[in-house]
């Protein structure tokens, strides 16, 4: 070993430029292995989550129980799907299978977004009564994936740009609350109450500006406006800088007002909870699409709390005390993404030390979150 370090290190010395190449030449090799290690991940999770035949969809039973699929775990598969097709994975038929099931469980042939729920019936997954409404977060990022596959294979075979802009226009004319200029939870939102409710993590600034600049829509630039409006003034609510699971949102100056736990889906609706927790990604993705000046802003607020923290846990109350002491993924992944987003390697470091090396087997929301931020 010695003898081969030290003809190793002859040579470099003796070669013009060779000490020099192999130090440049070292980086590559580094990139080369944190993308392998964000496309294993992928192929882990997808080997775990992902079931189907010729449809494919993304399981969120947990491994219990009766098989169901979620919109929003639609969005994030056909998201992870091409994302991992961009770091060189060949998933282009996956990709094709995953837009094949959105297609088969839309609202309707008229309606694009998609149903929020199917359960597997007799061997088919299908919805029923409540589950045939749409969920907006979902088709966000069904929306915004179709785009990168456009970006990524071209619409000739597959349109997914005539896919992406009906999906599109859909959202706006369901999805979206014409005073406010918000996203609302979902099509079933449409007595004023409904409207006013807002899932905060569901402030895609970066889509809406993609949306914009993708469709040709000055609509979607008001979105996305309001949108920045909403952050700048829920940053500000709180020392902590950190945006409660839901909030109500009125007027076109956009009036903000707390819920109160269980008026809206759990006990953490006006807390960080399971909803809000992906705030840290979703500001960060925002960034890294539009370098937003708001958005860096609300977001640096938000990580000079988690710096401040030993370790990220599960839940906060928006006055920043821990509600429990334990770790989630689900948690920490999106902390960590924005982390490595802003540069701030400290905290970057530290939750890369709490993400676990080899994905969750019987947490889909934990493993899908970790997959998605990380292929990001």
């Amino acid at each position: 070993m010695r003898k081969h370090q030290w003809l190793s290190y002859l040579l470099g010395t003796l070669l013009v430029g060779g000490l020099v190449w192999g130090l440049t030449n070292v980086q590559p090799v580094t990139a080369q292995a944190k993308t392998s290690q964000a496309v294993t991940q992928y192929q882990q999770w997808r080997k775990t989550y992902v079931g189907g035949k010729t449809q494919k969809y993304v399981k969120s039973n947990n491994g219990q129980g009766t098989t169901t699929a979620l919109s929003e775990g639609q969005g994030y598969g056909m998201l992870a799907t091409v994302l991992a097709a961009k770091k060189g994975a060949k998933t282009h038929a996956i990709f094709n299978q995953m837009y094949k099931y959105y297609r088969a469980h839309r609202v309707s042939s008229k309606t694009p977004l998609m149903q929020w729920q199917q359960t597997k019936r007799a061997g088919k997954m299908t919805s029923v009564g409540s589950q045939r409404n749409s969920a907006t977060d979902g088709d966000l990022d069904i929306a915004y994936a179709l785009i990168l596959a456009d970006k990524q294979w071209g619409s000739k075979h597959t349109n997914y740009r005539a896919a992406a802009k009906k999906l599109i226009k859909a959202i706006k004319q369901k999805e979206i609350n014409h005073t406010t200029y918000l996203p609302t939870m979902g099509n079933w939102a449409t007595n004023s109450y409904d409207l006013s409710k807002l899932r905060t993590s569901d402030l895609m600034t970066g889509y809406f500006k993609t949306f914009a600049k993708y469709t040709h829509d000055k609509t979607w630039t008001k979105v996305a406006q309001r949108s920045q409006t909403a952050v700048k003034k829920l940053s500000a609510r709180h020392r902590t800088g950190l945006f409660p699971d839901f909030i109500l949102a009125t007027h076109a100056s956009i009036k903000l007002k707390a819920v109160k736990p269980y008026s809206i889906e759990s006990a953490t609706d006006n807390q960080v909870g399971y909803n809000a927790n992906r705030v840290p990604w979703r500001l960060a993705q925002t960034y890294k699409l539009s370098k937003n000046k708001t958005t860096k802003k609300a977001l640096l607020k938000q990580l000079k709390f988690f710096n401040k923290k030993s370790k990220v846990t599960a839940v906060y109350t928006l006055g920043g005390r821990a509600v429990n002491h334990y770790e989630n993924t689900a948690f920490t992944a999106p902390v960590h993404f924005a982390a490595k987003t802003m540069k701030q390697n400290a905290l970057k470091k530290r939750t890369a030390q709490q993400l676990p090396k080899t994905i969750e087997k019987h947490n889909y929301y934990s493993a899908t979150l970790q997959v998605v931020t990380g292929l990001q």
